[in-house]
């Protein structure tokens, strides 16, 4: 193998030069050649985006997939350009677990019936979040992750590259100076004429000098693109909320289907179904004779099925029940457990 030594010998002393150059602008020893505020505003803002993004990226994996083993096993085949493993949500599982208990059991008995069909509906569930987490990493985490790995990992090589210009510029200048000074003195037999130091030394700082102008130069394009990746997370963004909103509408169209599903099951189930007790609890408070009025003091919105809910203004007609805080109210044709303290109750 040939070696060069000419050039190891060069970049040896290049790299010595740096470090002096380093080590003396910490003791306060050497100038540093500043940047003007427009590069400093332009890497700040490309700090900024950089570390946020990882934040914002690292949540939002957590979210979609919350067990870490498996967000470690999905980035481990991303790098290695497998396609990672399939594999069910949470949710899909206890559907599984559901439907085969609810066999189990027994699926002509109320339970068993009722455990495989809610473990039917908690496999569309399941399956409708997966969904979501594909869509998700497609539109919003795997954009970002991609943004920080390029064009980021660019920028923060270029910016390096820069800083070695710099250090290389203010050591040429510390050379000038020095040969400046060595000027009308005398030197040596075998010592190069303070002349020709200077000359040389001037040389080497045209030179540094191009080459930092050069670099700051290609630094800035790069840090000034961050306004363009900018405007592309911002779409990812918005893909993100509008991906998360269809799903979290999916869901709520599920559970909807499901408690159609359940109250059917349970009117064919007899006396015993909770919808059955409800109801006729219900027909019988509303046939009492002690109905007062009340006249609804805010807004309220019932938690579930068993609680009514009410605006600002409504007069209702109302029963006591067990509940000391609750009353049984009535609007058309609902009715459904309302708070005291939003009524005020009429003579």
């Amino acid at each position: 193998m040939d070696f060069n030594f000419k050039n190891i010998v060069k970049d040896a002393g290049t790299a010595i030069s740096r470090v002096v150059q380093f080590t003396e602008e910490k003791l306060g020893k050497a100038e540093k050649t500043e940047l003007d505020a427009h590069f400093e505003n332009l890497w700040e803002r490309a700090e900024n985006t950089r570390k946020f993004t990882e934040k914002i990226v690292k949540n939002a994996e957590a979210v979609l997939v919350p067990n870490p083993g498996n967000r470690i096993e999905d980035y481990v085949f991303e790098k290695i350009e497998r396609q990672k493993p399939s594999r069910l949500s949470n949710l899909e599982y206890l559907g599984q677990d559901m439907v085969e208990a609810g066999t189990c059991l027994g699926p002509g008995t109320p339970y068993g019936s009722a455990l495989i069909k809610v473990g039917q509906w908690e496999q569309k569930l399941g399956q409708t979040e997966r969904d979501f987490i594909g869509s998700a990493g497609m539109c919003f985490t795997q954009p970002l992750r991609k943004f920080l790995d390029t064009e980021m990992k660019t920028i923060v090589k270029e910016q390096g590259v820069l800083e070695m210009k710099r250090l290389d510029l203010d050591a040429c200048k510390n050379k000038v100076r020095k040969a400046r000074g060595m000027l009308g003195q005398q030197t040596g037999k075998d010592d190069m004429p303070p002349e020709i130091l200077l000359e040389q030394a001037e040389r080497d700082l045209r030179i540094a000098q191009s080459e930092f102008d050069r670099q700051t130069e290609i630094t800035k394009l790069l840090l000034e693109g961050i306004g363009s990746s900018q405007a592309v997370h911002l779409r990812c963004l918005y893909e993100f909320v509008e991906t998360q909103a269809r799903f979290y509408s999916q869901c709520t169209t599920v559970m909807t289907d499901l408690q159609r599903e359940l109250a059917s099951l349970a009117s064919s189930s007899g006396p015993h179904s909770p919808t059955h007790t409800l109801s006729d609890d219900s027909t019988s408070v509303q046939t009492e004779k002690n109905t007062k009025r009340a006249k609804v003091l805010y807004d309220y919105t019932g938690k579930d099925s068993t609680e009514l809910s009410v605006k600002i203004n409504d007069v209702i007609s109302i029963t006591e029940i067990s509940d000391d805080d609750y009353v049984m109210g009535f609007k058309g044709n609902s009715s459904g457990k309302v708070p005291k303290v939003f009524l005020e109750f009429l003579t």
